[in-house]
């Protein structure tokens, strides 16, 4: 393979968990894939698009198009941000001179794990991490992409890693980004039965493919001082195998 990635990278991996981001340049890297990163991105405006302030929204979502109007391909280790690209820059961008553009970029915009089993038909990364693992369904990359095999698939081949399902996997963990400030009693309520359906797994670990979803599942599991962690997909595929 010979594919030129564009790494879309989100707010969350970019600010708090960084090494997110390296791990899904490793992982493409190792399945033949060439890759750099577009210094001149910013937020893709979701944010503000979803709290209503499509006005501030607006000129990100049009830098982002023009940012990577040139990339053959972009791949984002995350559902919601992809989606916010591929699903919603029609919408708000529908009286912008980039409505167009942003369609037709929209259409080589891709979640990390999409990429790989639907583009690059690779569900074997040669990846190594002997741990037991859940797996959390994320809201956009579940109810917006509709991605729910494909990180399973992907995880599934890692040696040593026992994949096991948890109850309710496709329930919201109540994050939802500004939901979870302005419903906090609800939100948390929601992290708690997610813990619970963690514990239930006997996991050392729960994955997802979206950092902000798993900042929220990690801080229940603390709060609860349950033993089990959180991990992003990409970190778990960029683990060699020794």
């Amino acid at each position: 393979m010979a594919t030129r990635i564009a790494l879309f990278i989100p707010c969350f991996v970019d600010q708090i968990t960084p090494q997110v981001g390296l791990d899904t340049a490793r992982v493409l890297e190792r399945v033949g894939c060439s890759v750099y990163f577009p210094s001149e991105q910013t937020c893709c405006g979701q944010p503000a698009f979803n709290t209503g302030h499509w006005d501030d929204a607006r000129p990100l979502a049009e830098r982002f198009v023009r940012v990577f109007a040139d990339a053959e391909t972009v791949v984002c280790p995350s559902g919601s941000c992809t989606a916010m690209v591929r699903n919603f820059y029609p919408e708000l961008l529908a009286s912008s001179p980039l409505r167009q553009d942003a369609i037709e970029l929209g259409r080589r915009v891709f979640e990390l794990s999409e990429f790989l089993v639907k583009v690059a038909n690779v569900t074997d990364v040669e990846a190594s991490f002997p741990h037991r693992v859940t797996f959390h369904d994320s809201c956009h990359a579940l109810r917006e992409l509709g991605i729910r095999n494909e990180p399973r698939e992907l995880l599934k081949n890692v040696r040593g890693l026992e994949l096991v399902e948890m109850p309710a996997s496709e329930e919201c963990c109540g994050f939802g980004g500004m939901f979870a400030v302005k419903f906090g009693a609800i939100s948390a309520s929601m992290g708690d039965s997610k813990a619970e359906n963690v514990a239930a797994t006997g996991a050392e670990y729960v994955a997802s493919i979206d950092g902000s979803c798993l900042m929220h599942i990690e801080g229940v599991l603390r709060r609860r001082k349950d033993a089990a962690r959180t991990i992003h997909l990409a970190s778990v595929l960029a683990q060699e195998i020794q």
